[in-house]
């Protein structure tokens, strides 16, 4: 009689029908908010491949001033030839080696010497985006420009534009997204190394919008340094001639 007893207790607690427990609830709920998540981000990443230019578009006007990052091939070329092209009056670029001086950028692009020596300002203390967007505020502010086209890759163009939207918000901003060659030989999808790029490129931008929306509202995280007066001699100013 036990025996039978314990029996009918051990199907009636294996039943299909009885409703699961709090470790299956808390399972599913974990697995449903896994899956929104991955949606989201799926959805997030088809949005962000979506700015990205497959083919390089001349600017849509001309600017007051042209900045290029460094970092990636044919950028300071493609900016210098906007800048002979007559699309802006300066061009800075941000982002150079302290080691690096105009002649040895001006190898690259020999046929635009000329330029170097009227028209091109080096800034060699930004280290990342959000300084080069802090640089180039600076640039901007001494010049007295209220328009600007930025010339970096495609893939780092959304980064590029949040950080220095924030930086500059009275600013306009002009993309000219440089394709490399790598991007025109092979889509993307059929390449390990560019799909891991644009994947760390869009967890980067991820980041930096939710930076910018908090500080939006008061957050600030990371805080950027204000401007300040510095000795002179202290610091190479942005606008030091590249010549």
């Amino acid at each position: 009689m036990s025996s039978s007893s314990s029996s009918d207790r051990s199907e009636l607690s294996s039943s299909p029908g009885r409703p699961p427990g709090r470790g299956g609830r808390l399972r599913a709920t974990i697995v449903a908010v896994l899956a929104l998540g991955f949606v989201i981000g799926a959805g997030g990443f088809v949005a962000f491949l979506a700015q990205l230019h497959g083919a390089e578009q001349q600017p849509r006007r001309n600017a007051d001033g042209i900045v290029v990052l460094t970092g990636g091939s044919s950028r300071v070329s493609d900016a210098v030839e906007l800048l002979a092209a007559g699309y802006g009056k300066r061009l800075l670029i941000s982002g150079v080696h302290r080691t690096n001086g105009a002649r040895d950028i001006s190898r690259s692009v020999p046929e635009s010497r000329d330029w170097f020596t009227c028209c091109v300002d080096l800034d060699r203390s930004a280290v990342d985006t959000r300084s080069n967007a802090s640089e180039t505020r600076r640039w901007v502010q001494e010049r007295g420009f209220r328009s600007l086209i930025v010339v970096t890759s495609n893939y780092h163009m959304p980064r590029a534009i949040a950080e220095m939207s924030h930086a500059m918000p009275d600013v306009e901003l002009i993309p000219f997204a440089v394709i490399g060659d790598k991007w025109r030989d092979e889509p993307w999808w059929t390449s390990g190394g560019t799909l891991r790029l644009l994947l760390s490129e869009y967890a980067k931008y991820l980041a930096v919008e939710l930076r910018v929306r908090l500080s939006k509202l008061g957050i600030e995280v990371m805080p950027e340094p204000a401007d300040q007066a510095e000795p002179t001699g202290a610091r190479k100013p942005a606008t030091a001639a590249a010549n």
